[in-house]
């Protein structure tokens, strides 16, 4: 009884076109046979026959190699395009370098305690009083008087309220109001 042998791997096996060849097969043997007959019959006159055969077959094997050679599924010229770009193309030296997260995170943690200082520091020369306008109270004997509008009726000063028509305690830093205050620390 006849059989057929069917091969496990199907990605390798390839459509034939005639002559149980490969289409690019065909061409590469056309090509070959298109350069080295011609050559052959040129130089059967000036050279014994041998010799013309030996260069016709020297002539004709670059063709064959395409046609025929594959390597892990690869034609020739791609092959022989990784070995040009690997030996001539790219540097021979590649370090092998890595992108250091930890680094660039460690680079940010700085900066960041450096913007968080600078503010402090802008914050406490804002709130500080200026060296000149001190009053000393051994020199006066009392305090000055506040100058800000009392309550009628109470007979003394009225607390501010926090709203947002007095703007005497809305940016006062230290309060527990949201807006201009100490929050620009909190958020860094």
């Amino acid at each position: 009884m006849a059989y057929v042998t069917v091969p496990k791997d199907l990605t390798k096996v390839k459509t034939k076109v005639a002559l149980n060849l490969t289409k690019r097969q065909l061409v590469c043997f056309s090509m070959a046979a298109a350069v080295g007959v011609p050559l052959f019959f040129l130089l059967k006159g000036s050279v014994p026959q041998t010799a013309a055969t030996f260069l016709m077959v020297l002539a004709m094997l670059p063709f064959f190699l395409f046609a025929m050679y594959e390597k892990h599924g690869q034609p020739l010229e791609k092959v022989l395009g990784n070995i040009i770009k690997v030996f001539f193309l790219t540097p021979k030296e590649r370090p092998y370098q890595t992108e250091n997260y930890y680094a660039v995170l460690a680079k940010q943690r700085k900066l960041n305690k450096e913007v968080t200082a600078i503010a402090k520091k802008s914050y406490q020369r804002q709130t500080a009083k200026p060296a000149g306008k001190r009053e000393n109270p051994a020199h006066t004997g009392r305090k000055k008087a506040d100058s800000r509008p009392h309550a009628a009726g109470k007979g003394g000063r009225e607390k501010a309220h926090r709203t947002a028509d007095n703007p005497l305690l809305a940016d006062v830093p230290g309060r527990d109001m949201p807006g201009k205050g100490q929050s620009f620390l909190k958020e860094r």
